[in-house]
């Protein structure tokens, strides 16, 4: 989750100029969270209490409507008794890492990915997305190895045949499911640290934040599952937490104490 929204904060300003390199400033005065940490924050709220995920969107999302939600998203935000739209975007990919946060299994991290998508991504595509990233952050959390990591989403979900120099040079702004969760995975398997997969997101170019969130969230896991997150890591946090108002940073911390019991 830490990851997630670090990831949205870095490349929020780059989501309508990409920059196509890893040379950049962490935070600007013109980084901000946008809605993948809303989200993200409302994905996390529904599992700490009666995991009604629409409830909880619509709650976050009333609150923060100008984050950058798409279309049909933010009329489904202010409609009574929302339903589905059969979305395959990534807005389904981008909030999920919550649900392998607490799950207690590959199979439960699924589960609870499905949950969490469907009440707007009903979609097949839609679906695969969050699964997708939920399972990386999943096995990235738990012990599994970049190899491992690689070959159940290959075997799953998205082959994952192209290294970010050959995807860059024509990579383009895509919002869908398929055209950005792979990206955002191959970000994280060519990474060296959490730093590094952020800067590896942000320099493909397209959907900045949103590859970056989700890069980001699996980077999270896999890099601070032995001693926790290194000094680099707590320090990153802290600049973007400055981004944050107060009832965001709550519920992380709130998150945070029941995941890390």
């Amino acid at each position: 989750m830490y990851g997630a929204i670090i990831g949205d904060i870095v490349g929020s300003r780059f989501e309508n100029i990409n920059y196509r390199h890893k040379n950049f400033h962490l935070f600007s005065n013109y980084s901000c969270f946008t809605d993948d940490t809303a989200m993200t924050v409302a994905v996390a709220e529904a599992l700490l209490t009666d995991g009604n995920f629409t409830a909880a969107m619509q709650k976050w999302g009333r609150r923060y409507p100008r984050a950058g939600y798409g279309g049909k998203f933010i009329t489904w935000i202010f409609t009574p008794d929302p339903k589905p739209y059969g979305s395959w975007g990534n807005g389904s990919a981008m909030r999920v890492s919550p649900c392998a946060l607490v799950a207690g299994s590959l199979e439960e991290a699924l589960a609870l990915a499905e949950k969490s998508a469907v009440v707007t991504h009903n979609h097949p595509e839609g679906i695969k997305g969050a699964k997708a990233v939920a399972a990386a952050v999943y096995m990235a959390k738990t012990g599994a190895g970049k190899a491992g990591i690689r070959r159940y989403i290959e075997e799953n979900f998205y082959p994952l045949d192209r290294t970010l120099d050959e995807m860059r040079p024509g990579y383009r702004f895509d919002a869908s499911c398929q055209g950005s969760v792979p990206q955002a995975i191959q970000a994280f398997l060519e990474s060296k640290d959490f730093e590094d997969a952020v800067r590896n997101a942000v320099s493909l170019g397209g959907d900045s934040d949103t590859i970056a969130a989700m890069a980001g969230s699996i980077a999270w896991g896999y890099y601070s599952r032995e001693a926790g997150p290194t000094p680099r890591m707590r320090e990153i946090w802290q600049e973007a937490a400055g981004f944050l108002p107060e009832e965001i940073l709550e519920t992380v911390r709130k998150f945070s104490e029941v995941v890390d019991r």
